[in-house]
Parts: C-alpha cells; sequence; structure tokens
C-alpha cells in the first residue's frame, strides 16, 4: 500500500519514536556543542549499499541525488566537531548520517578509525551513525574518511566528500557509503544597528515617555525593539518598560517610535532619563536570534 505523504510522515514519526526507545535513551540528534539549523543541499548525492545481513541496509543498495529530486539538508554543530545530513527521499526513504570527530576536535579531512555510535561515543573515539526507515544500529564501530570539508558560519556546510563503513552490533557485516556536497558561498549572517534619539517627550496628560530611534539591517528583518526608562526626580525612582515592532528592509535607517508608562504613581517628566534598548531579530538564514543594544542619556521634553 502507497502512503498519501501525511501517512508518510505519521510513518516516519513512528518509527523515529520506536527505533529510539528500543535503542536507547537519548536523542539521535547532533549534541556536541551547538546545534546548528539545518538548511538544504543545493547539490549533493549520497548513497550506501549493505553486505546480506546487514541490518540497516538489509543488504540492498540507495542512492539519492538532489538532481533527482531527493531532499537533503545538511548542518554542523556550533564548534565544528559533528556533521549531520537527513535524506528525505522522492521515494519516501529517510535516512540520516552523522560524522563526529573526538570531542574537543574539529572535523576535518582524514580518516577517523575506531568510529562508535554518534552521540554516544566515547570522548576519545569519533562518532558515527547511518540509519533511517526506522533501522538503527544500538551499537557499532566503524571508520569514515573526509575528502573534503569546508564550514560557513552559524553550522553552514559548504563542502563534504567521504565515506564511511558501519557495522552494527559487533557484526563482521557492514553498510558502506559516500556523501558529496556542493553548497554555494554561505549567506552572509544577520548585521543589526540601533540607534537611540537623544530627545524623546514626557506626556504632561499620562505621564508616559516616548522615545525613538532607528535600527538598520543588510537583509529583510522583522525587529522587535524593547528596552527599559530609568529617570530620577526629587529622590524619587521612576520606571517603566517598552515595546515596538518594525519591519526593516537594507538600506536606509527604519524609523521605530514606542511610549513607556511609569511602574508606579509618579510619571516620567521633563529631564534626563537613562534609556536602555535592545533590538532583536531572526536570521531567516540560520534560524538564530540577533541582538544589538545601546544604552544612552535622553533628554524629555513636556508634551
Amino acid at each position: 500500500m502507497k502512503l498519501s505523504a501525511p501517512g508518510r510522515v505519521l510513518a516516519r514519526a513512528t518509527a523515529v519514536l520506536v527505533l529510539a526507545l528500543g535503542m536507547a535513551t537519548g536523542t539521535t540528534g547532533l549534541l556536541s556543542g551547538t546545534e546548528a539549523h539545518a538548511l538544504p543541499v543545493t547539490e549533493g548525492s549520497f548513497g550506501f549499499s549493505g553486505d546480506e545481513g546487514d541490518w540497516v541496509s538489509g543488504g540492498r543498495s540507495y542512492a539519492y541525488a538532489t538532481a533527482s529530486g531527493d531532499r537533503m539538508d545538511v548542518s554542523a554543530d556550533g564548534d565544528g566537531n559533528a556533521v549531520r545530513l537527513s535524506v528525505d527521499g522522492a521515494n519516501g526513504d529517510w535516512w540520516h548520517l552523522d560524522l563526529a570527530a573526538p570531542s574537543g576536535r574539529t572535523l576535518a579531512p582524514g580518516t577517523y578509525t575506531g568510529a562508535t555510535r554518534h552521540p554516544f561515543n566515547a570522548p576519545t573515539e569519533p562518532g558515527l551513525s547511518l540509519g533511517g526507515n526506522g533501522r538503527g544500529c544500538n551499537t557499532l564501530t566503524g571508520e569514515f574518511t573526509i575528502q573534503a570539508l569546508e564550514f560557513g558560519p552559524q553550522g553552514y556546510v559548504k563542502k563534504l566528500d567521504a565515506t564511511f563503513v558501519q557495522h552494527c552490533e559487533g557484526g563482521t557485516t557492514a553498510a558502506r557509503g559516500e556523501v558529496h556536497i556542493d553548497n554555494p558561498p554561505p549567506p552572509a549572517q544577520l548585521d543589526l544597528g540601533l540607534a537611540v534619539a537623544l530627545e524623546g517627550t514626557a506626556s504632561t496628560l499620562n505621564g508616559k515617555a516616548t522615545l525613538h530611534g532607528t535600527v538598520s539591517c543588510n537583509k529583510p528583518v522583522q525587529v522587535s525593539v524593547s528596552g527599559d526608562v530609568t529617570q530620577v526626580k526629587r529622590q524619587r525612582l521612576i520606571r517603566g518598560s517598552y515595546v515596538t515592532s518594525v519591519s526593516c528592509v537594507p538600506g536606509a535607517p527604519v524609523a521605530w517610535t514606542a511610549t513607556a508608562e511609569p511602574t508606579g504613581d509618579v510619571p516620567f517628566q521633563r529631564g534626563d532619563v537613562e534609556v536602555a534598548a535592545r533590538a532583536t531579530a531572526t536570521d531567516p538564514d540560520y534560524a538564530q536570534p540577533v541582538t544589538a543594544t545601546e544604552t544612552v542619556a535622553v533628554t524629555l521634553k513636556r508634551a
């Protein structure tokens, strides 16, 4: 029976849960360093075959390529210690491949022998894990060779050429494969700029302080601007917070305006205040938050 797309998703999720519970307690994701957002592979291929009796491959051969409509996603962890490839075949197959250097080392070209199951490999051992379609090793041994590897920022993988051999449960049968990835140069990281105008207003009607300024960016993003206003008048401490959101596009700075309401019964008044400001946005290419901060003295005029 051929499953529909929602059916394949449900079947895959169920298989992942069963596999995880049956193999060990933990996660099959990248655990060393900070896991980065996986990005689609622009041009790549992945394939492996197994000996008769090999559990993961079932003794079959598999081949996938972006040129054939198969989807691949790749990421490195934050310190470049490990790389994960995920494959979603156009035929409904799904696989993952993890390659990791020993703890504290950056993955680099070379041959890594004595690999055990990632992410549960000992700190002195390289890590390897091939699994998918509801199959995986509980324990494994193997080796892999990195012929070429180029990283970009935030876990971006520009190039990866590697071969691997994996033995499940101490057996002699093996799965052998290779991966080739050739991505374009990495996108620039999000750069945010934040400025707070040195003059604002204090309302005599409601006691609120109105602030304004600008944000700038090198790619289109939605920016949240927030912060705190502090004023001392006649030995009274007056505080308030503000938040606003603006759409930022590259080019000229974009204006923002926000209003802070005093937390107590004393209104903001004409005079100097300290303004702490934060601009935050999510990098659309790397799915990572980026923040710019500024703390300045602002003069409030009566409004």
